[in-house]
């Protein structure tokens, strides 16, 4: 048997502490009287010094074999710190040392984690006024770098967003002048019509008046010669063809009244839709609307087109009626554009659960629905090259959505498409 033998235990803590200050008595104790009952003499620990620390024996009956003594020692940052003294008869001995190290072990685990936070906050709270006011100091500051780091970007976001409005407000008021130029050209075509025939009624009622002019005077001087001769006046009359004119004249008053309540009628509808002469903000009638944009876009339809009106009656809507027209005049124009013969438009309203619904139902070519997903982007459009601004449905969808509203759409190729409004009505709006 080697009785130099040992077992190295090599556990490191901070190093300005020793076995002491980590082993507790009440810890320790119970341990040595383990070692004893379990058959050690003696059980103990020593420091560096071999200075018994803790200790304890018992009473030494006749051993079967030869006593002796381990003595193991306990290392602190590399260093001896203290030995594990143990008497026992030689065939117990590694085992009791070898429990006792593992036993130890586990106490020094759970010490030095009492002892760590221990230490953490005896740092902490001898931590001196100055350092303290200092580390304040420096939180302030990075405070303060904080704040106007964030009152720049605050600033930054704001100005961007302002920015990105105008822009946005300038592309909505072109799509809007753009708008107003194929109106105008439209309606240009629409009024030229009746105004066309009514310069020429009154170029050929200039002509009437001038023969019915030297009939007249032609009947004065013979009255004021005194030579009055029916024969002479009837021929007079047959050779201006007063008879034709006489008829004539009630066709040309009819044909011109009729042009120029077409063209009040237009210039009505144009005036309606636009609502120039009324409040921004107003209780509108969306089927009145509705027809009023129809009205104004007479020119785009196409003369085998047929537009079905599916009214329902429901509450009128608070709302600026010119961006309805707008939003109506897109959608319609959309469908009337698509260059398919024989087109039906379908217009349907209705009222339920304090939504007014307005669908616009074509069979037209339809989309894919890659395409179906991105008609409400700017700029996207799916017609020629200067034929198309890509702005028209981004408008009418910002409308909407201005609005509470929403609007969807339902398409596949060659089946056509059908464009859903729905608008919230508000509690005023439901008792007019």
């Amino acid at each position: 048997m080697d009785n130099n033998k040992t077992i190295e235990y090599d556990y490191i803590i901070g190093a300005d502490k020793n076995i002491r200050d980590i082993l507790k008595v009440s810890d320790i104790t119970p341990l040595l009287q383990s070692a004893v009952k379990a058959g050690a003499a003696y059980a103990a620990i020593e420091d560096d010094t071999g200075k018994a620390l803790y200790q304890h024996s018992g009473i030494s009956e006749s051993p079967s074999s030869p006593e002796v003594t381990v003595k193991k020692p306990l290392y602190i940052e590399g260093e001896v710190a203290g030995y594990i003294i143990v008497k026992a008869d030689d065939g117990i001995i590694n085992t009791i040392g070898e429990l006792m190290l593992a036993s130890i072990n586990t106490i020094l685990k759970s010490s030095y984690k009492a002892l760590l936070a221990t230490e953490t906050h005896k740092t902490v709270v001898h931590q001196s006024f100055e350092e303290l006011l200092e580390t304040n100091r420096k939180l302030i500051q990075s405070e303060n770098k904080y704040r106007e780091l964030a009152n720049s970007l605050e600033k930054t976001v704001q100005q961007r967003t302002e920015e990105l409005r105008q822009a946005h407000a300038k592309l909505l008021t072109q799509e809007k002048i753009v708008s107003i130029g194929q109106l105008a050209a439209g309606i240009a075509h629409e009024i030229n019509n009746p105004l066309g025939f009514i310069l020429s009624n009154i170029n050929t009622l200039k002509q009437y008046v001038s023969k019915m002019k030297g009939m007249l005077v032609f009947y004065r001087d013979a009255v004021e010669k005194g030579t009055v001769e029916k024969e002479l006046l009837g021929q007079k009359w047959k050779k201006l063809k007063l008879d034709f004119v006489f008829q004539d004249i009630e066709d040309l008053i009819t044909e011109s009244s009729g042009g120029a309540e077409r063209v009040k009628k237009i210039v009505s509808d144009l005036k309606g839709f636009s609502h120039i002469d009324e409040a921004k903000e107003a209780d509108a009638d969306i089927n009145k609307e509705i027809d009023r944009t129809i009205n104004v876009l007479v020119h785009e339809i196409p003369g085998d087109a047929e537009i079905i009106r599916n009214y329902h009656e429901f509450p009128l809507f608070a709302c600026n009626p010119a961006d309805l027209c707008q939003a109506f005049f897109n959608i319609i124009l959309n469908a009337l554009q698509t260059g398919t013969k024989g087109l039906k438009l379908t217009i349907t309203t209705g009222y339920s659960n304090g939504n007014i619904r307005v669908s616009f139902s074509d069979n037209g070519p339809g989309m894919p629905e890659d395409l179906r997903n991105r008609i409400f982007e700017p700029f996207f459009t799916t017609k020629e090259v200067g034929k198309g601004t890509g702005m028209g449905l981004n408008v009418t969808y910002e409308i909407i959505t201005s609005y509470g509203g929403t609007i969807d759409v339902e398409s596949k190729p060659g089946k056509g498409a059908t464009f859903t409004i729905s608008l919230p009505v508000t509690e005023r709006a439901k008792q007019i």
